[in-house]
C-alpha cells in the first residue's frame, strides 16, 4: 500500500539546551557513518552549544542536513542529537518497528528525500515536505520477515568487516612486533640517515599540452585526480606521499603508478622492499616535519638527516610476505562483503522498488 511519511513515522521535535552532563551522550552528524545504522562515535568534550534534539534509545536519526551524504543511524542511548537532524518514530500500525530503520537507510527512501532538499551551500530536508512525500510499503507480515532475514544479513557482513578490522590490525601489530616503534626506535636497532633509506623527488605540473580529459593515465594530487596525462608510459612501482595540504599518509604500488603534481612526493625506494618502506614511512609519520599554519607543507631537507631505523632486506621481506598473506585474506574478506551488500540491497530493491 501506499502511504505519505507523515502516517508512517512520527517527527519528535522535543529539545533540550544541554548541560555539562550531556556531553558524554551527545550526537552530531559527524558521528554517524553514511551507509552504517550503527553509532560508533559519540560525544563531546565540552557541553554542545545550542538547542538539541531529546532522542531515545532506538529512535532513528536521520541527517536531514546534506542528507546526500545518507547519514541514517539507531540512537544507541538516550540522549541528545543534532537540530540539523530529525529523530523519527516508527507509526506500528503502519511499519514494523525492526523495519523501520531498514526502510530510512534504503536508497529507495533516501533518493526521494535527497530531491526535495533545499538550499545550495547545505541542502537542507524540511519536514513540511517530507511528510508529504508518498512510499509504497509491503505488508506488516511481509516487513517482518524482510527484517529478520536484512538484520541476518547486516550481522554476517558486521562480522566479516570485524574480521577485516582484526587483519589490518595484525599487520600493525606485526611490524611493531618485529621492528618497534620507528619515531623512537625502541627496539634500538641500527640506523641510518633519511636520505640513505629513500630519496623523495617532488612532483611537477604538466603542461597543458600533455594533458587529456579522455586519457587513461590518471594526474594525481594530494587531493584526488586532477587531470590525466596523455603519455601511457609511467615507472614501474613506486610509493607517494603528500608534499602538501593532506600529508603522512602514503601509498604503495608494485605495478604501475601515476603522474604527481606538486602536492605530492614521489619516493625512490633505494634497494629496499617496496611494502616495508610504505609502513615504515607511515609510522615514521613525516608529518612532524611538515611547517606552516595555513596549508601544512613538507620540506624534504627539513629531515633528511635524521636517523631512521636500517633493517636488512631479508627481514623486510618476512614482513612484506606477511603484508601480502593479509591482503589476500582481506580480499576476500572485501570480496564476501561486498556480496552480501548487493544481496542486501537486491532484497530492498525487490520489496520497496
Amino acid at each position: 500500500m501506499r502511504y505519505k511519511f507523515e502516517d508512517i513515522a512520527f517527527n519528535s521535535t522535543a529539545k533540550k539546551k544541554p548541560t555539562e552532563s550531556d556531553k558524554d551522550t551527545y550526537l552530531g552528524l559527524e558521528h554517524l557513518d553514511s551507509g552504517s545504522l550503527i553509532v560508533n562515535r559519540f560525544g563531546s568534550e565540552v557541553a554542545p552549544i545550542g538547542e538539541k534534539l531529546v532522542m531515545k534509545k532506538g529512535d532513528v536519526l536521520f541527517g536531514k542536513r546534506r542528507a546526500y551524504q545518507k547519514k541514517v543511524a539507531i540512537a544507541p542511548f538516550d540522549g541528545i542529537f543534532s537540530a540539523h537532524g530529525m529523530v523519527l518514530r516508527p507509526k506500528e500500525a503502519v511499519i514494523d518497528k525492526g523495519f523501520f530503520p531498514l526502510f530510512m537507510s534504503s536508497d529507495y527512501f533516501l533518493e526521494a528525500a535527497i530531491k526535495i532538499s533545499v538550499g545550495s551551500l547545505s541542502p537542507t530536508i524540511n519536514w513540511r515536505d517530507l511528510k508529504e512525500l508518498e512510499f509504497d510499503l509491503p505488508s506488516l507480515s511481509e516487513q517482518r520477515r524482510l527484517a529478520k532475514l536484512l538484520w541476518a544479513v547486516i550481522k554476517t557482513k558486521n562480522a566479516y568487516k570485524e574480521l577485516f578490522n582484526q587483519t589490518e590490525q595484525l599487520v600493525k601489530s606485526q611490524f611493531i612486533e618485529m621492528f618497534g616503534d620507528p619515531k623512537t626506535n625502541s627496539r634500538s636497532l641500527p640506523t641510518t640517515e633519511f636520505v640513505n633509506v629513500v630519496k623523495m623527488q617532488r612532483g611537477f605540473d604538466l603542461p597543458v599540452h600533455q594533458r587529456n580529459s579522455k586519457g587513461s593515465i590518471p594526474i594525481y594530487a594530494s587531493n584526488g585526480i586532477i587531470d590525466y596525462h596523455i603519455e601511457a608510459k609511467v615507472p614501474g612501482g613506486g610509493i607517494i606521499t603528500g608534499r602538501s595540504g593532506t600529508i603522512g599518509k602514503v601509498y604503495y604500488s608494485l605495478n604501475d603508478y601515476w603522474p604527481l603534481n606538486t602536492t605530492l612526493f614521489s619516493l625512490d625506494i633505494n634497494g629496499n622492499n617496496i611494502i616495508y618502506l610504505a609502513y615504515l614511512l607511515e609510522y615514521f609519520d613525516l608529518t612532524r616535519f611538515a611547517t606552516g599554519s595555513g596549508v601544512p607543507t613538507l620540506n624534504r631537507n627539513s629531515f633528511h638527516s635524521e636517523q631512521i631505523i636500517d633493517v636488512p632486506l631479508e627481514a623486510q621481506d618476512t614482513f612484506a610476505n606477511f603484508v601480502i598473506q593479509a591482503d589476500k585474506s582481506k580480499f576476500e574478506l572485501k570480496r564476501t562483503m561486498d556480496e552480501l551488500e548487493a544481496t542486501y540491497k537486491s532484497l530492498l530493491r525487490e520489496h520497496l522498488g
